[in-house]
């Protein structure tokens, strides 16, 4: 009797467990926003198309924003509060990426204190919905800056070996092409990028997303969708100003490119 009772409780707590992590799991969507770099397509230009990115999002309602680096062209206190100004604006909250135009392409102890101060940190986590996003400072994997890819590393590796399915950002993409290809500006180093690979395939990563190339890129490794998506500066493969919108389930996780609509770039001064 009582073997038949523990067998009982034991089905009724896997049920349980199950029911809560279904539960934990719920569909959502979000927009992945790459490279609004205000002053790279030019100023007014892309304080436009920025501000008519926020104003089309919020009527999509996702749950988040994020933006995955290069906020400005060129960093300094007035074009970072341009660019503070717009974002206030979205209706969701918005969580952002460092570039190597925010701090810079070998970022230094200066570099990092300025965006940590204006903008906040440079990377961290947060959790929605039963998935953990893990924001990441891709400088710091394209270089070895003392102390600082060090524990930024140590964090990374400790944050994505926790539960939860996840979504790792950052700026530069791994690769462009092939995952065994050589380092060039745009991806990261081939012995750090096999690193994180492996990382992100032994501990349930379902995507990498990240802007910089200022070209569509999408790839996949061994089921990962690695996404390098469109910018609403200026894009090097002549696609349309855009955005990618994400609708994440229990069983399946899609993006579509969204372009920015009623943009006239004629009645833009550059």
């Amino acid at each position: 009797m009582m073997f038949r009772f523990n067998k009982l409780l034991i089905i009724l707590l896997l049920f349980f467990c199950m029911s809560c992590t279904q539960k934990k799991q719920q569909p959502f969507s979000f927009v992945q926003l790459s490279d609004p770099q205000l002053g790279m397509g030019g100023y007014e230009h892309d304080v436009n198309t920025f501000k008519l990115a926020v104003k089309q999002i919020n009527e999509l309602k996702p749950d988040f924003v994020i933006i995955c680096g290069d906020l400005v062209h060129h960093r300094s206190d007035s074009s970072f509060a341009d660019f503070l100004e717009i974002k206030k604006d979205f209706k969701m909250p918005c969580y952002l990426v460092a570039g190597n135009h925010d701090i810079g392409k070998v970022p230094n102890n200066t570099s990092l204190t300025y965006y940590r101060e204006k903008l906040g940190k440079d990377y961290y986590q947060f959790n929605h919905k039963g998935y953990s996003f893990i924001v990441t400072n891709s400088l710091l994997w394209k270089n070895n800056i003392e102390k600082e890819s060090e524990k930024h590393y140590k964090w990374f590796k400790e944050t994505v070996r926790k539960s939860n399915p996840k979504i790792v950002v950052g700026h530069f993409p791994l690769y462009i092409k092939n995952y065994d290809e050589q380092e060039e500006y745009f991806n990261i180093p081939p012995g750090k990028r096999m690193e994180l690979l492996n990382l992100f395939a032994d501990n349930n990563v379902k995507a990498y997303l990240s802007g910089h190339k200022h070209e569509v890129l999408i790839n996949n490794y061994k089921n990962i969708q690695l996404v390098t998506g469109e910018t609403t500066s200026k894009n090097f493969d002549k696609r349309p100003m855009g955005f990618r919108y994400w609708e994440v389930s229990p069983d399946t996780m899609k993006h579509y490119f969204i372009p920015l609509q009623n943009f006239q770039l004629n009645k833009v001064k550059h």
